[in-house]
Formats: structure tokens, sequence, C-alpha cells
């Protein structure tokens, strides 16, 4: 499992979680636990979907570092 997701990424990510997180529970909704997955691939650093996309948010290092 080799890490897909980049730290802008992973920003926007835990935001976008808590965010709906916030307003599941401000609505009393059972959709706030969908917060789980941006959440968890954050965390994780990798996202399932990403690789059949064959997507890879992580910056390339120079040749040379």
């Amino acid at each position: 499992m080799t890490c897909n997701i980049g730290k802008t990424d992973k920003i926007i990510r835990v935001i976008a979680g808590v965010v709906i997180a916030v307003l599941g529970f401000y609505f009393k909704s059972w959709w706030g636990l969908l917060a789980i997955i941006p959440l968890l691939t954050a965390f994780v650093g990798f996202c399932p979907l990403y690789v059949p996309l064959k997507i890879s948010t992580v910056k390339k290092n120079k040749e040379g570092e």
C-alpha cells in the first residue's frame, strides 16, 4: 500500500471530514458518519479510489535530492 495522498489533499480531506461530521451532528443525521471516509484516508495517506484511476497527489522528488 503506497502513499498516494499528498499534503494539500490530506488537509482538504480533514477539513471536509470535520465539516461533514459537524453537519451530521447539527442536523442529527446518520449521514455524518460519512466523515469517517475522508478522515480515515487522510490519516492513512492512501485512497483506494486513486489506484484504478492512477492518481497520486504526492509530490515527486527532484533528481539529486
